[in-house]
């Protein structure tokens, strides 16, 4: 396995994903609807295999997320050092602080967003099945 962005997987209720958007911003934070992030080929198929499985695994806990938004909430710039191609080249564990950020703007929407707070990799570079990660 190659490089890869640390990212928290959520689901969020539709009409909150800008405003969720714009607040991880505020903590130097990146949010990518799955549908629609970077590094995904078949956007609409990976979208309702993420939300059902994230449904499912919750056994009845989260049925009133079975029609959110899935998404990714990544480190921006701050947390990052950057290769010459956009690439993320972390240079060692991201600090503390940057969970601690991560996790107090997705508690701001307490109601509205549906998450574990644990961390998933999506590749950075390019393979045969993705397309890799560019943030700049």
């Amino acid at each position: 396995m190659g490089p890869r962005h640390l990212v928290a997987t959520a689901l969020v209720e539709p009409r909150t994903v800008a405003d969720l958007e714009l607040r991880v911003m505020t903590d130097d934070l990146w949010l990518w609807p799955v549908r629609s992030a970077p590094v995904v080929v078949d956007g609409a198929r990976m979208e309702f295999q993420l939300r059902r499985r994230l449904v499912e695994q919750r056994r009845g806990e989260w049925d009133d997320a079975a029609t959110w938004t899935p998404v990714w909430v990544g480190f921006g710039d701050a947390w990052h050092e950057f290769g010459p191609d956009g690439n993320v080249k972390p240079t060692g564990p991201l600090p503390w602080a940057a969970h601690q950020r991560m996790w107090r703007a997705l508690d701001d929407f307490g109601p509205f967003v549906r998450y574990r707070r644990r961390l998933g990799g999506i590749p950075t570079e390019p393979t045969t099945d993705w397309p890799g990660l560019h943030l700049r």
